[in-house]
């Protein structure tokens, strides 16, 4: 079983940063790909980006030039760096990872960000 523990989550003005981070635990498993979604109050859960072991990555077009992820694979570590944050980033946003080698999805328990003046 894998653990997702996520951190860096909290309160920010719009055009600040924060960054978050979510460490990946868990005996006998290979992490493949990783990544970030997010939730916003009443609306479905969205992709903001993922990475590949290889360090391939992929964003929503509303995060493109504003977030960065990437990954230490030694350490079964994602990252997602927030710039330029707007209210329409408020969310809890959600850390996520699937097994490398056999079929396996799992989530962190989320951390809220919220942008405001």
């Amino acid at each position: 079983q894998v653990q997702l523990v996520e951190s860096g989550g909290g309160l920010v003005q719009p055009g600040g940063s924060l960054r978050l981070s979510c460490v990946a635990s868990g005996t006998g498993v290979s992490i493949g790909v990783m990544g970030w979604y997010r939730q916003a109050p009443g609306k479905q859960r969205e992709l903001v980006a993922t990475i590949s072991v290889g360090g391939m990555t992929n964003y929503a077009d509303s995060v493109k030039g504003r977030f960065t992820i990437s990954r230490e694979n030694a350490k079964n570590t994602v990252y997602l760096q927030m710039n330029s944050l707007k209210p329409e980033d408020t969310a809890v946003y959600y850390c996520n990872a699937n097994n490398r080698w056999k079929p396996g999805n799992y989530w962190g328990q989320g951390t809220q960000v919220t942008v405001s003046s």
